[in-house]
């Protein structure tokens, strides 16, 4: 008889926050719902929330001392395994927080980082997580080991010594250095790859991530990039040949944008977001279908002008209107105009197709994109007519 393996059972988990004066009930439920995804992305279930009013987290505990005991009382009662927080927490929160809890205490910052490692397939992905990963170790070191105060002894080694805590912390900057200088090999690479492509438009999609970008690139250039219904779902810039209506460009699909990106994750992935940074256009890919799309569009326009690349020319692509519902059935006349009952005909007339340049699509069923194509071709045409003045008999004219 075979024994069949077992599916590994999720871990429990419980997600806290807490929630100043500048933060909606609705924002809150939103940041947490994202979390949740988060916990599930990672291989979690997530079993209670907790949340508290505050106006501002505490500088040692982050939540006050009473919540930090309903929330432990819970912990036994569930046989809880792990709690999150929504923000990230110093060493010293974290450490109190795994004392009073008697728990492990993962903040949103590690989180990202171990989806991220988790999903790294490449040695220049995985470089630029390990990297990260160091860099986020390095000040919570005391937490992590418990030798830390041992010293170092024997034959040549007497004296004061050196305390384990000192070692560790070198070990780890040398790694970090040795990281670094592996990416800015990879960087030159990277870059001698991108000159060689020689003078051909880039377009680059950008856009939060589990918006559909990578099912967007592999409609669009027919590819095969992993795609699939989870956060970062791919880490690696993918770059492909396009050609619409016998205008060739280059299409790159690079890693999604989220709240809060770790900014240790913004620093090593330099090499991949320098694809957007040297990108001729952006195709800044929104998911209509998500309730709080307007702040998705807020967070990457916000990541694009840190990176330097917000005055790049701009196309918003509302991807998912298949996935998009309004106006309910039991609704009257009565019912106030809210975002949920606009129909899409209703939403082109708002400010998203009249503030900047926009397209509404769904990628998977190709709804309206034929539109699309053509308005892209648009898009490109334009650029190249400026790089390439006298060669108009590259493309169609209209």
């Amino acid at each position: 008889m075979i024994d069949i393996p077992k599916e590994k059972p999720l871990q429990r988990v419980i997600l806290f926050a807490v929630r100043t004066p500048q933060v909606s009930a609705r924002q809150i439920d939103d940041y947490l719902d994202e979390l949740a995804f988060l916990a599930q992305t990672a291989g979690a279930i997530t079993v209670a929330r907790f949340c508290q009013n505050l106006p501002q987290p505490d500088s040692r505990t982050y939540m006050g001392t009473g919540k930090i005991q309903e929330i432990k009382a819970f912990v036994d009662e569930n046989e809880i395994e792990t709690a999150i927080c929504d923000d990230e927490l110093s060493p010293s929160q974290q450490k109190n927080i795994e004392q009073a809890l008697g728990i492990l205490v993962l903040d949103r910052t590690s989180l990202i980082l171990d989806i991220f490692a988790s999903r790294a397939r490449t040695s220049h992905a995985k470089t630029q997580v390990e990297l990260a990963q160091y860099q986020y170790l390095l000040p919570r070191l005391t937490r992590m080991w418990t030798h830390l105060e041992r010293q170092k002894g024997g034959i040549g080694m007497r004296g004061p010594g050196e305390k384990q805590i000192e070692t560790d912390r070198r070990i780890v900057l040398d790694r970090i250095s040795l990281l670094k200088e592996e990416l800015r090999h990879i960087d030159c690479r990277m870059n001698t790859q991108r000159q060689n492509r020689g003078k051909l438009v880039r377009v680059a999609l950008v856009g939060y991530t589990n918006v559909g970008k990578s099912t967007l690139m592999n409609t669009l250039a027919k590819s095969d990039v992993f795609a699939e219904n989870k956060l970062f779902a791919t880490l690696d810039t993918t770059v492909r040949k396009v050609v619409i209506d016998n205008l060739p460009f280059l299409l790159s699909d690079t890693v999604g944008f989220i709240r809060k990106l770790p900014t240790h994750l913004v620093e090593s992935f330099k090499s991949t977001l320098d694809e957007v940074r040297e990108a001729d256009l952006l195709l800044h890919v929104v998911d209509i279908s998500h309730p709080a799309f307007e702040s998705q569009i807020a967070v990457v326009d916000q990541t694009l002008q840190s990176l330097g690349a917000s005055d790049k020319p701009c196309l918003i692509v509302f991807n998912k209107i298949d996935a998009f519902s309004y106006t309910p059935k039991d609704a009257d006349d009565l019912t106030p105009i809210s975002r949920e009952n606009l129909s899409l005909d209703d939403l082109r007339a708002t400010w998203m197709a009249k503030d900047r340049p926009c397209i509404f699509i769904s990628a998977t069923h190709k709804e309206n994109f034929d539109t699309f194509k053509q308005t892209l071709y648009a898009e490109v045409k334009k650029i190249h007519t400026q790089r390439f003045p006298y060669n108009d008999f590259l493309y169609n004219i209209d």
